[in-house]
């Protein structure tokens, strides 16, 4: 999978001091970092994801380099894509990085697949 490790590095750096809770994985094309079980950073090759507010999508996607997340052709709610070319700082990062985590104690999880050994 392709996804751009010196972003996925700053994006380390800035969660890190907030949460222990914290696990990376390998899913959509790049890497996902999981906070307290609840999707809220993606890193891909010249993207971010981000799980945001979905009360506040409209207005982050009027946000240079924003983009909303699509899928099976339906515009996802609180779900945003910002492109690696707007976050040249740090700061423009941890901007983006910090309404993630600020959501993300408010994220409801998401819902855990049964395994087959807990099904039986």
């Amino acid at each position: 999978m392709a996804f751009d490790e010196k972003m996925a590095d700053r994006v380390r750096e800035l969660i890190a001091p907030v949460t222990h809770s914290v696990e990376e994985k390998k899913m959509f094309g790049g890497l996902c970092f999981m906070v307290d079980d609840k999707m809220c950073v993606g890193v891909k090759a010249d993207q971010i994801m981000l799980r945001i507010d979905p009360e506040l999508t409209d207005g982050a996607l009027e946000e240079e380099g924003c983009t909303p997340m699509v899928h099976g052709g339906k515009i996802m709610p609180g779900f945003i894509f910002v492109d690696n070319a707007a976050l040249h700082t740090q700061k423009q990062l941890a901007h983006w990085v910090n309404r993630a985590l600020a959501y993300n104690k408010f994220a409801a999880p998401s819902k855990k697949k049964k395994t087959a050994a807990k099904r039986k």
